[in-house]
């Protein structure tokens, strides 16, 4: 059976959300989980800091490295990738999970915001599969998964949140190209719900507490990265994944216990 057992994960935006629950489900095997976010503090309305994720990580099985990390700062995921490497020996994979959202039409898009989501989603996701790759290349059998959608270049995707849509895009281009670039020596994908997924962004942002009951818990897409991380290098590079999808696939059947209410009806997640 394929494990995690040993390998470093690099994962952004690991301080909660799927990002912690990919590296919840990795330590599980016993995986080396750096956790490079940007909550040292405790905030108001986000639960969660990267040190209380790393509380958790290592109460699952996983050894876990706790960085503070803007993914703007090219400074700052230079010093965590080279402080991951001096503590784990190296990086296995990258899973490229922080991201920026605001579902606002273009006049309603201040370029404040337009600059945040070009700059955590598109740009610090290049900058961090720059920065790892050295070492990725190294490993066994490197990944680099991207929490994005399949491209898709039809209309109705851009015409309500044209800036947030372009910079979700950029990550997937990012796949489009490394995965080619990588050909054979590393494992380059990404992965998207097919249904809304219980997060701070929903919380606080997509509808609250009446979206949460029509979404799944994070554990899905954690289950899926999973199955997709476990892959060996060469055996499956450059897809779109849908997380339903690559669980199907492994022969999941029961998709019940995902659910934040049992059996209450799922909402669709856009892109899809």
């Amino acid at each position: 059976m394929a494990t995690l057992k040993g390998k470093t994960l690099f994962i952004t935006g690991a301080s909660r959300g799927i990002g912690k629950a990919i590296g919840l489900r990795a330590a599980k095997d016993g995986a080396n989980v750096v956790i490079a976010a940007k909550t040292a503090e405790p905030h108001p309305k986000l639960e969660g800091t990267i040190y209380s994720a790393k509380e958790e990580i290592e109460a699952a099985g996983g050894k876990a490295l706790a960085c503070v990390v803007d993914v703007r700062s090219e400074e700052q995921v230079q010093d965590a990738v080279a402080k991951a490497v001096e503590t784990f020996g190296g990086i296995d994979i990258l899973v490229n999970n922080a991201s920026a959202i605001s579902l606002t039409g273009t006049l309603g898009t201040p370029m404040k915001r337009y600059d945040l989501m070009h700059q955590v989603n598109t740009r610090g996701t290049f900058l961090c599969s720059q920065v790892c790759i050295p070492h990725l290349l190294k490993a066994e059998s490197p990944h680099i998964l991207n929490l994005s959608p399949p491209l898709n270049m039809e209309a109705k995707w851009f015409g309500p949140h044209v800036a947030y849509t372009m910079a979700k895009f950029g990550m997937s281009m990012c796949v489009l190209g490394m995965a080619e670039e990588f050909k054979g020596q590393i494992n380059v994908n990404a992965l998207w719900p097919k249904t809304v997924i219980d997060t701070a962004a929903v919380q606080n942002l997509l509808g609250g507490a009446e979206t949460v009951k029509g979404s799944r818990k994070p554990d899905i897409m954690a289950d899926a990265a999973y199955v997709i991380l476990t892959k060996p290098k060469g055996a499956y590079s450059g897809h779109f994944a849908v997380d339903e999808d690559v669980l199907r696939e492994a022969g999941v059947t029961d998709f019940g216990s995902y659910s934040v209410v049992p059996g209450a009806e799922l909402f669709p997640d856009f892109f899809l």
